[in-house]
This record gives structure tokens, sequence and C-alpha cells, in this order.
């Protein structure tokens, strides 16, 4: 303390010794200075050297005064001089000690370093659960369940004012469905209701209390998401590469007792192929992996999976449609929607009335067409094809392929090889 009141307060000391020494001795121009080859120095004019008091050493003469040095400030000179060095060197060696310290007790510190944090956790657990009328999650015993009557978001219901987060159902696994489709306008609430089941399960299995009502569900072995939209620069990809990689490393490693969620797959590419893509993708977790999935979704053409596959469930976002406006109600019903309501969204959001209009208009052209467009077989997008495998050794009714397969390759020389695949076009009726 005393080195680093040296160091820190030094000049206030010379400053009070100053003026002291002025009172003292009477001399109204004794000023104390510093150099760096004599250290501190008190100087005296000549004309004032009658009155320096026996206790003053001279230190360096000069040709109007002399420069004297006292026991007082020496010592003060000593002190201030390897303050510096001396805190350096003090402070190593309290650190020092210090480490020795903590590594004597290394042990016994990280056991309460590790009880204070899950105490710190659990306080928190349970302030929030009394805070926000959390309910106890109950385990059970199948695991292709996840049951929450009234769920909310964990997040918005802490950010939001008390009361305006929509509760929603979810009864999903058993006679409920493994896999359901989430349907409905953006901004309707398909990701957040997804995303909602997701946390409510993360804290379930780490201990808290939900905001629920009731939550009950088997434990998850991993849980999978793939939400958001975003590139990768620095590895070249695009936003639907990105997509792609993460989808695959889902259905190549979730398990029957995994959660999936996914949101718009396949919207980075074109319609087609992001419909085959989402539509084989639901396939595969319902069929193959048969995991809990949640799934939303802005192809309507995917509800049709819950008329074919007796895991699915269609659902959707509920919307009140009025006039030319709609309500979001953010819950989400069973059924399927038919609609996005893309425009209305595009209206909130101040697009210009001449886009909407026009916009307007090119919808009901392009609902017209599709309505007059012969329907489709019922069906017939999910009707797998069977691959049929040609026999090498069965018989052939047809001469060319007789002729194929009794040629002898090794005799055969490229123009004669092309002569006969000239006369094989003739025979077979090629035009080209």
């Amino acid at each position: 303390d005393e080195l680093v009141g040296l160091a820190t307060h030094g000049k206030d000391w010379l400053s009070q010794l100053e003026a002291r020494e002025r009172e003292r001795t009477g001399i109204a121009s004794l000023k104390l200075g510093f150099n760096r080859v004599f250290g501190y120095y008190i100087e005296i004019t000549q004309s004032n050297l009658s009155r320096v008091p026996a206790e003053y050493q001279r230190k360096q003469t000069l040709k109007n005064a002399e420069r004297f040095i006292t026991p007082e400030l020496l010592a003060f000179q000593e002190k201030a001089l390897g303050a510096d060095e001396g805190i350096a060197r003090r402070e190593q060696e309290l650190f020092g000690q210090l480490k020795e310290a903590v590594a004597r007790e290394s042990v016994r510190l990280s056991a309460l370093g590790e009880a204070l944090g899950e105490l710190d956790v659990l306080a928190a657990f349970a302030e929030l659960a009394r805070d926000r009328s959390h309910c106890r999650p109950e385990i059970v015993a199948r695991h292709a369940v996840l049951d929450i009557l009234e769920g909310r978001h964990p997040v918005l219901d802490v950010t939001l004012p008390t009361g305006t987060v929509v509760p929603n159902d979810l009864m999903l696994g058993e006679s409920n469905g493994t896999l359901h489709l989430v349907a409905g306008p953006n901004m309707g609430g398909k990701s957040v209701f997804i995303r909602q089941a997701a946390l409510l399960t993360v804290m379930a299995q780490a201990g808290a209390f939900v905001p629920a009502r009731a939550f009950r569900w088997g434990l998850v072995d991993r849980l999978f998401a793939r939400v958001g939209a975003g590139d990768n620069l620095a590895r070249a990809q695009s936003t639907f590469m990105v997509e792609m990689v993460e989808t695959a490393t889902i259905l190549n490693n979730a398990t029957a007792n995994s959660l999936v969620i996914l949101d718009e797959i396949g919207r980075g590419t074109s319609t087609y192929d992001g419909v085959s893509l989402a539509w084989a993708i639901a396939e595969d977790l319902h069929d193959r992996i048969r995991c809990r999935a949640l799934f939303a979704t802005h192809y309507h053409e995917l509800a049709q999976l819950a008329d074919r596959l007796s895991g699915v469930r269609a659902c959707r976002a509920e919307v009140l449609e009025t006039d030319r406006d709609i309500t979001l109600l953010h819950r989400v019903v069973p059924g399927s929607s038919d609609r996005s309501y893309g425009i209305h969204v595009a209206a909130r959001a101040g697009v210009p009335a001449t886009v909407l209009e026009r916009a307007r208009f090119l919808l009901a052209e392009l609902e017209s067409r599709h309505a007059q467009a012969p329907p489709a077989e019922a069906g017939a997008i999910i009707k797998r094809p069977k691959l049929i495998q040609p026999s090498l050794f069965a018989g052939s009714q047809d001469p060319v392929l007789e002729e194929i397969n009794s040629i002898d390759l090794s005799s055969l020389d490229a123009e004669s090889a092309l002569a006969l695949i000239r006369r094989w076009r003739r025979e077979l009726g090629s035009t080209k």
C-alpha cells in the first residue's frame, strides 16, 4: 500500500513539502525539482543562501542558485524511484502465493463452483416456474409421445406483455400421428409453434418446469432443427445447399426416439423441386425413421400425405378472413390450408396499392387456369413406381436384342459397329 501510495500520490506529497519548507525558511522563491542526474532537489537563489537551514546538504552549484537535499527528501527519493519496480515485484509475489493457495484447494473450489452453478440454475428454474405459472412435466414410458396442453413459447412468454401469447395444444404420437404438417400464412405462427415444441422439450429434459398447463413426453435421444435461412459464403454454399446439407444430417442421424422440426423445406429451389423434396423427406421421416416430427410448410400439396399415410396429420395456423383483410389468430388447429395469404401479408408490409391490385389480378388468373386444368389422378403424386429390372437370362422376342446378345464384341471393329448401329436404328424406326 505504501508503494502504491508513493506511485499515485507522490506529486501531492512533494507539493506539500515545498509549501512547508517555504513557510519554515521564509524563502518564497524556494522550489522543488527533479532531474535524471541528481534526482530530487531543493533550489534556492544566491540572495537567499543565508537563510538555508543547517540540515540542508549542498548537492549542486549553479550560476545564480544552489541546489540542496534534505534527509526527508532523500528518503522519499529512494522509495519513489523504486516504487514501480517494487510494486511489480510485490504483485508477482502475491500472485504466486494466490496461485499456490488456489492449487491446494482446486478440488474443493471446483466442486464448490459446480454446486453453486447447479444451485443458480435450479433457483432460476424455480423463480421462473413460480412467476410464469409453469407446470411440472411428466415423463411417460412410450417414446413416441409429445403432448402439450396450452403451451407457450418460453421466450415470447417472458418478453411480451402478460396474457398476449396465444397458447397452443400439441398431441404428437400414438393415435395422434408422429408427423404433423403445419401450414398457414407468413406471420401466422407456424415457426413459433414448432420451435415452441422443441424448446419446451429441451426445458423438460433439462429438469425445468415448462410454460404450459400440462406437458407429457417420452425422452428424446436427439433433437434436430432445420429452421431459418442463410448461406455459407466461407464454404461457397447457397441457402438451398445449406438447407439440404442440414436436412441430410437429420435424415442420416435421426432415430425413432428423436424429435425433428423442419421449417419450410424446399423453399430455396423451384416449386416442383421443392414440393418433390419436401414430400420425399416427409415420407422418409414417416416410413423409415418413424420419429416425432413437426413440418412447417407452404406447400399445400403435402396435406395429401395426411390422407395417404397413417401417421401423418395436417394442421394449420388459423386465420380469420374478413372482406379484403385477415386477422392472424396465432392458433394452430387441425385441418389443412389451401391459401398462403401472401398478398395480405404484403399489404401489411407496405407494398404499394398498385402492385397489390396487379398481384390480385394475376392470382385470380392463375387460380382460374388451375381450376380449368384436367384433374390429375387422385394420389398420383405419391404413387411409388416399381423398379423393373430386366432379366439378362430371360428369352427375348425382339430380333435386335437377340442379335445384340449374340455378337462377339472381341471381333467387332469400329466401322462394323457403326454399321450395325445404323441398321438397328432403321429397324427400330428411328428418324435421326
